[in-house]
């Protein structure tokens, strides 16, 4: 997986997040490594997980089976590098798409549903890795779960709960809307 956007937005932390549950709760092996611009806030960010029940001799993902994207920008570095049938997550309010991909594309209104339900947007990237672990249910939400509380201030732990559920609730039942999209994740 490949979750890009910008500095600030958080796509670093859920994907040490994600990998953490996968080799802590999941028994699974996982690897995530990061790039991001110079700038602290605005600049380039992109994290790679790799999640196996194998040992895993490669840190970098080089051709993603799910491609997260944050912002236009991320979308317009990232988006060829999907491998061809992946999974495109984009969230609505910042990425418009105009490119043809050989993927299943879902565009998801993740930030303005923070904004709409919670009202805080530091919680923007747990949206978005409760809608990424509901579309590939490689990982148990319980899972995500119990590294936030391991790891979280516990007074934010409620709102990081809430924001998980929003994820989660905003991809429901969309592998019953196609029926020609596969379980491949």
């Amino acid at each position: 997986m490949v979750f890009s956007g910008s500095g600030g937005q958080g796509v670093i932390t859920a994907a040490i997040i994600l990998a953490e549950a996968a080799v802590l709760h999941e028994n699974l092996v996982a690897v995530q490594s990061q790039s991001y611009g110079p700038e602290a806030r605005g600049g380039a960010t992109r994290s790679d997980v790799i999640i196996a029940d194998s040992p895993i001799h490669f840190p970098k993902v080089i051709q993603p089976n799910v491609l997260v994207c944050l912002t236009q920008q991320a979308y317009a570095n990232y988006y060829s590098i999907l491998r061809p049938g992946g999974l495109l997550v984009t969230d609505s309010h910042y990425v418009k798409l105009d490119k043809k991909v050989d993927a299943r594309q879902v565009e998801l209104p993740l930030y303005e549903t923070v904004m709409e339900k919670i009202g805080r947007p530091i919680v923007f990237n747990i949206c978005m890795l409760g809608a990424v672990i509901g579309l590939t249910k490689l990982i148990r939400p319980e899972s995500i779960m119990k590294v936030l509380e391991e790891q979280m201030n516990p007074r934010f732990l409620e709102m990081n709960r809430q924001a998980l559920d929003l994820g989660l609730k905003l991809v429901e039942g969309l592998w019953r809307l196609n029926p020609l999209a596969s379980n491949q994740f």
